[in-house]
């Protein structure tokens, strides 16, 4: 029957075609279940037996034929298994992106930097008078020959040093990041997901400074009782791993790839719900669980000082909110002159990401 077909108004829905709305949902459940596709597509089948994702005209069955038709799926690996494509792990990161810069443009907390104009390759709207030593690129020569008009008539076109106008520009300044990603066992004890919120600010910054700062550099640090890299490609994959925290091993790694880059600007992110709980000495992992230890305690606020000389500020984003961890963490910061936030899973991203951007320019006379 020829008509009209009426369904409920969703904003957030409107001119999404069946496969890209059961998309979104893949990729969420792909960031909670570690990259695992089968386990993401059984999550899938049990949503749409409790919420009817489906209908008759489009199945899961189809989204699998889409997704294998549209390169998001790779049938053929060595194994055997069905494995999830680069596009599909860029798809997440993209994802993660939009996520977390929507809960900025809703959020007012944050750290907002006023900047001042300078000489720079980014343009600012507002304009000001001709100074000596100002360049002829800066003249902003609509504005000044409007000037002119206005002073001294459009009969007779004369143009004086009065009549000129500068447009202003802020200078974006290149910056070498290190996101620190806490991986040990407390991430998910206690019935709290923190580690899928970490992952998703990670990817999303991560395609934030490819896509927006592509001269900038940011480098992955995950650490438990040890300390290791990992590409930007993986963090769809990253797991907590039955370890304690070692978070000097994290930070000793992070100066180093610091002191390979040339950019001038350094920085640390830290992501972590805990106390310092591994030290490693020789060989042998030095581990106490139980309170603040100080031997492990002294260790970190001397690379904290270290760091604060080099001038590579650390800003910590503590997802904890025990008294005594966020003393430590106070601690810490202090030694490096840094930055710590007290921020809730839901608001670490509008956090990280505006501290992010507030740092992204710097005034330049």
């Amino acid at each position: 029957m020829l008509g009209f077909h009426f369904s409920k108004y969703d904003p957030n829905e409107q001119g999404k075609s069946p496969f890209e709305k059961l998309l979104d949902l893949f990729l969420q459940l792909l960031t909670y279940t570690n990259g695992d596709f089968n386990e993401a597509m059984q999550w899938m089948n049990e949503l749409d037996k409790e919420y009817k994702l489906t209908d008759k005209d489009y199945g899961i069955g189809d989204f699998l034929e889409d997704l294998k038709d549209k390169g998001y799926i790779d049938e053929k690996s060595p194994d055997g298994a069905i494995k999830i494509t680069s596009k599909t792990e860029q798809s997440i990161r993209k994802k993660s992106l939009e996520e977390i810069f929507g809960k900025l443009k809703k959020t007012k907390q944050g750290n907002h930097n006023t900047f001042k104009p300078g000489g720079g390759d980014e343009i600012n709207p507002e304009t000001r008078p001709f100074q000596f030593g100002d360049t002829m690129e800066q003249i902003d020569f609509t504005n000044s020959i409007r000037n002119a008009q206005i002073n001294h008539g459009i009969d007779s076109f004369k143009m004086y040093e009065d009549d000129l106008e500068i447009r202003e520009t802020d200078f974006k300044s290149q910056t070498s990041t290190v996101l620190m990603i806490d991986i040990s066992h407390s991430m998910i004890l206690y019935g709290e997901d923190r580690i899928t919120p970490a992952k998703k600010v990670a990817m999303a910054l991560s395609e934030l400074i490819k896509t927006k700062y592509p001269k900038d550099t940011l480098d992955i640090v995950v650490f438990g009782n040890d300390a290791w890299t990992i590409e930007i490609k993986d963090l769809p994959y990253l797991q907590v791993g039955p370890y304690h925290t070692n978070t000097v091993a994290g930070i000793e790694l992070a100066m180093d790839i610091l002191r390979r880059r040339r950019n001038p600007n350094k920085q640390i992110f830290m992501i972590t719900d805990g106390k310092p709980t591994c030290l490693k000495v020789g060989a042998r992992y030095y581990k106490n669980s139980f309170g603040v230890d100080r031997k492990i305690l002294n260790r970190c606020m001397s690379l904290a000082t270290q760091c604060k000389k080099l001038k590579i500020p650390i800003t910590t984003f503590m997802i904890a909110t025990d008294p005594y961890l966020q003393k430590f963490v106070q601690e810490f910061t202090e030694c490096n002159n840094g930055k710590a936030f007290f921020a809730g899973l839901d608001k670490l991203g509008a956090f990280i990401f505006k501290d992010f951007e507030s740092g992204k320019r710097k005034t330049v006379y």
